[in-house]
């Protein structure tokens, strides 16, 4: 089995975003960037899958500009075989990431491809779904456990009631949820051996995938202030304020 694990760049968690002065979008100036922390679910669920003898192979891709390398390094260090960099400096909705990633399954004929549910810079959650349409694969979406079932793969996912258990058929796609797995840190020796892992870059031209933006931006602006709560005296003063001043009843 082969595995297509896509990841992207975005801002740090752990990093407060700050928002441009002239609202034009978020400031990434001097700021730390990873890999996006739904991805690298998925990579660690690829690697599990490989390293309990289901997969042979595991190649990482990345859409972005020419430091998205080192996400693709990270992916390698923690046990992925190879890389493919999809160079481009614009921004790529997702409805263009899909199209992007089903010309890369085309060429790589994949069995089985992981993706993070969603990225924490867009919160878009729609790749995985869009590319599952456009390769005309089955999909196991919110998944917290993937298990393979002979040909099959049993995709336990997260819902609103509770859990689902399904059964999906080969090639399929399956978009990773928080409880899924806990990924390892990748160890000195390794990164140093993904420095020797081959990474091919390619340029967003080459797939004949119109890339340009169908979604304007028109004004990015940090949230308003949280302002000190009050304490009240009784549950009639409390219901009213709910009421009458935050009008939530």
């Amino acid at each position: 089995m082969k595995i297509l694990v896509p990841v992207k760049r975005v801002i740090d968690y752990n990093v407060k975003v700050r928002v441009k002065s002239d609202e034009t979008g978020v400031d990434l100036a001097n700021v730390k960037m990873s890999m996006n922390p739904f991805d690298e679910i998925a990579v660690e669920e690829a690697v599990r899958l490989k390293e309990a003898g289901t997969a042979e192979e595991i190649v990482a891709i990345s859409i972005g500009p020419e430091k998205a390398q080192d996400q693709i390094r990270q992916a390698l260090a923690m046990g992925a075989d190879r890389g493919i960099l999809i160079k481009t400096d614009e921004t790529v909705e997702p409805l263009a990431v899909a199209k992007l990633l089903k010309a890369v399954a085309d060429e790589e004929k994949p069995d089985l491809m992981i993706l993070g549910k969603q990225a924490i810079d867009d919160d878009s959650n729609q790749t995985g779904q869009m590319l599952a349409a456009l390769l005309g694969w089955a999909q196991g979406t919110f998944a917290s456990k993937v298990e393979k079932d002979g040909e099959a793969l049993k995709v336990t996912r997260e819902i609103d009631g509770g859990l689902q258990t399904i059964s999906i058929k080969l090639p399929a796609i399956v978009t990773t949820d928080l409880r899924l797995n806990e990924p390892r840190y990748a160890s000195l020796p390794n990164i140093m051996k993904a420095k020797k892992k081959p990474l091919d870059v390619k340029d967003v031209g080459e797939f004949g995938v119109d890339i340009s933006p169908r979604l304007e931006t028109l004004k990015v602006t940090e949230p308003p202030k949280r302002e000190a709560g009050v304490k009240v005296e009784s549950v009639a003063e409390l219901v009213e304020k709910l009421k009458n001043e935050a009008g939530v009843l």
